[in-house]
């Protein structure tokens, strides 16, 4: 790994240098350089361009059986790679490196679902009361394209790249800047799994150099975005010139609402696995939690509790189980929520600074704030970060109203052994995916998105495909 060097990906040709100034990537832990990556301009998207229409000539013709066989020669090759890209994104990102594999396990998943979804790509035939068969066909959308976020930089492009091949579509993907490396892991994989040139391209650099050649192709069909609400709508309102088709994980603000009747300890435990995973950075964290009044003191005490358990360190060392943020402007934003929950009012139980020993690197210690104002900002702003935010309630329906009071709805969670508000909880929380005593809400064979503004569309399960499909009808007679 020391003489990595990311490449990006063109017409089946890997490329490690290019006209542009390279973009320099910094270690999370240590604020270091890691390597630099070649950057892309406009020219970059023409070529890429010019290659994916090629490919789109042959790719679509492609049996889905043979497209399924290559997507499960992918995963072979994924699995071939899983250490090295581990690490790579331990690197780029700061994850500890004990968790990074975990990741690539679940990008596989991707590719093997998706590999059996080519295969089932079936049509309908359905007797006409006019005469004849109404015949129904999947035809592949076109030639796609891909934005995706750093903090999942191995499942997020595997959620584009599977289905669009299984589809029969070209994709030309544009991953963060941070994570050029681990992309190229990727990438690498692809080739070697046969996904033939132009049928997948990887272009690295600026977002305003790549994107608006992309947004401006008519030929591209499709956009695929992983990223803020804010780029959500500058993508959207772009992607309307040329009626592309949209689909869009955009950012969240996940509530938690824990009952009295439920196992206070158990559920406690759990919220803090999954807050303080990569240090809060998932789309789907919990971060508000409505607890119940009668149990609120009880669950704020292990979670501060499992909170101080987690050791810092770096994302390399095998006993760390929370590295930095991945950027220093994500530790900036957090550090200015916490401190504005405080000025109104909220008490600051653990954490809130950063940590002695570790002035290199983007660190934060993991914060529990009690009895939040429900007029804090970090109750209305996703942290993306180490931070939890608890507050009380004495009637479920306050609670449900509280947890619906963002504009955002990507995941929501509740913890009940009441069946009944069970049922409740997961028909009135307003979310496109809802936990009930698990955080557990992502699977490649299950639809993963959001509602409202967090999103359109769906990554995983059957539904993920049709966004790359265009289905025609033909009304077949015979003389």
């Amino acid at each position: 790994m020391d003489k990595a060097q990311p490449k990006i990906l063109i017409g089946g040709k890997f490329i490690s240098q290019t006209d542009h100034d390279p973009i320099d990537v910094q270690n999370p832990c240590t604020g270091e350089r890691l390597w630099s990556q070649p950057a892309c301009g406009q020219e970059h998207v023409q070529e890429a361009l010019h290659h994916a229409r090629e490919a789109l000539k042959t790719w679509s013709e492609i049996h889905g059986w043979e497209r399924g066989r290559i997507l499960r020669s992918v995963a072979i090759e994924l699995r071939k790679r899983k250490e090295e890209i581990a690490r790579a994104l331990s690197l780029e990102v700061g994850r500890p490196v004990t968790q990074s594999p975990g990741e690539v396990d679940a990008a596989i998943e991707q590719f093997e679902w998706f590999a059996g979804e080519a295969q089932r790509l079936f049509g309908d035939s359905i007797a006409s009361r006019q005469g004849g068969r109404l015949i129904t066909e999947a035809e592949p959308v076109g030639i796609c394209a891909a934005f995706t976020a750093w903090n999942f930089p191995v499942n997020l492009p595997a959620r584009k790249i599977a289905p669009a091949l299984a589809a029969g579509c070209p994709i030309i993907l544009r991953p963060s800047e941070q994570v050029p490396m681990t992309s190229t892991l990727i990438a690498e994989a692809c080739v070697a799994g046969g996904v033939p040139p132009g049928v997948l391209q990887m272009l690295f650099g600026y977002p305003d150099d790549i994107s608006p050649a992309i947004m401006e192709a008519d030929e591209v069909r499709k956009i695929s975005l992983t990223g803020s609400t804010r780029v959500g709508k500058i993508v959207l309102a772009q992607a309307a010139d040329t009626m592309k088709r949209c689909s869009m994980e955009l950012g969240g603000h996940s509530p938690v609402v824990v009952c009295a009747d439920s196992d206070v300890g158990k559920a406690a435990t759990q919220c803090a696995a999954f807050k303080f995973r990569n240090a809060g950075q998932v789309c789907i964290a919990p971060n508000r939690f409505y607890v119940e009044e009668g149990i609120a003191e009880q669950f704020t005490d292990v979670l501060v509790a499992e909170a101080e358990k987690q050791k810092l360190g770096d994302s390399l060392d095998e006993t760390t189980t929370m590295g930095p943020l991945t950027l220093a402007s994500g530790r900036e934003k957090v550090e200015r929520l916490i401190a504005d929950a405080t000025e109104k009012g909220a008490e600051l139980k653990t954490g809130g600074d950063r940590p002695d020993g570790r002035n290199a690197g983007f660190f934060l210690e993991p914060t529990v704030l009690a009895d939040v104002p429900v007029n804090s900002d970090i109750m209305l702003e996703e942290p993306f970060g180490p931070v939890a935010a608890i507050s009380s309630f004495s009637r479920l329906e306050d609670a449900i109203a509280q947890a619906n009071s963002t504009p955002f709805g990507l995941a929501a969670y509740a913890f009940t052994s009441n069946h009944e508000k069970a049922e409740q909880l997961s028909k009135q929380l307003h979310a496109g995916m809802v936990g009930i005593n698990t955080f557990l809400v992502a699977h490649a064979e299950a639809p993963f998105g959001g509602v409202d503004h967090s999103g359109m569309g769906r990554e995983g399960g059957p539904e993920a495909i049709r966004d790359y499909q265009n289905t025609k009808l033909t009304h077949m007679m015979w003389e």
